[in-house]
């Protein structure tokens, strides 16, 4: 893959990002292998960078892709993690929208199906004395029930590739921003890196017909379950207290994919734990 994928304009961004070398202090290591490092930690679905460690320290082909010549130790998880400070979300969002159009050309995403969903993200606030709704020191944060409690948060929306679990859009909205609002613009940021889909999964908190329509506006089947009080009576699919899906097989049989962006939010929170514990 890494053959296939044109990585010089990503080499000539991470060195503009880094700036020229310095003659003092130790030089940073391959800025393309971390790159490549990072590539490797999504498409095989690795946890963290600690897991990631550990497979370069026994594999040595894996080294080899990510550029670390046999004199040299693994990227450590805290030089990654520099890594990914130095470049900054901004920067890894358009190098990696770069790459996402050629996986898609050479057929390293599925083509076939998009999975949404979404995952709460605590502030570190208090609430506003003068309103509670909203944080203090952050005040964009609001609030969400959260079981028997409410916090204050973000929402954080994300649209994924079922098969390589690759993320292809993102978007952080307030907690109390409902995800039927913020689906129909998910679903076009992932149409600008793909232009075919033959399903998109999301669970029940995005139903409605107006963004079902949607959906098949773009040419793709919507697999999303109906709440009780929708279409009764009716053969759809549905998903029960115990999150048992019930409906025509082929439905409940698509739907599984969608637990696809469930395992895509654990690796990228474990990511943002171990980089705020590091800092």
């Amino acid at each position: 893959m890494f053959q296939a994928l044109d990585l010089k304009s990503v080499e000539k961004s991470l060195s503009r990002s880094y700036g020229k070398r310095s003659s003092v202090g130790r030089p940073h290591r391959n800025l393309l292998g971390m790159f490549k490092a990072e590539l490797i930690k999504r498409l095989r679905h690795i946890e963290s960078y600690e897991e990631l460690y550990r497979l370069l320290w026994s594999d040595g082909e894996l080294c080899r892709l990510c550029d670390i010549k046999e004199s040299e130790n693994p990227y450590h998880p805290s030089t990654l993690l520099r890594f990914q400070r130095r470049i900054g979300p901004q920067g890894f969002h358009r190098l990696m929208n770069r790459l996402i159009k050629q996986l898609d050309h050479i057929d390293v995403l599925d083509s076939e199906t998009l999975v949404l969903d979404a995952t709460f993200i605590k502030a570190y606030s208090q609430r506003d004395p003068h309103d509670n709704r909203r944080g203090l020191s952050d005040s964009e944060a609001r609030l969400r029930k959260q079981g028997r409690n409410v916090v204050l948060g973000y929402g954080v929306h994300l649209a994924v590739d079922a098969s390589s679990e690759m993320p292809l859009a993102v978007t952080v909205e307030p907690a109390n921003v409902n995800e039927k609002k913020v689906a129909p613009k998910l679903l076009h940021k992932a149409l600008k890196k793909k232009h075919r889909w033959s399903s998109m999964i999301a669970d029940s908190q995005y139903s409605s017909e107006a963004f079902r329509e949607e959906i098949q506006k773009c040419g793709a089947e919507p697999i999303i379950p109906y709440p009780r009080n929708q279409m009764k009576g009716k053969q759809v699919l549905r998903i029960d207290r115990k999150f048992r899906s019930h409906g025509p097989a082929r439905l409940r049989r698509l739907y599984k994919r969608r637990s696809s962006v469930e395992r895509t939010f654990s690796r990228h929170t474990s990511d943002c734990l171990s980089f705020e514990h590091a800092a």
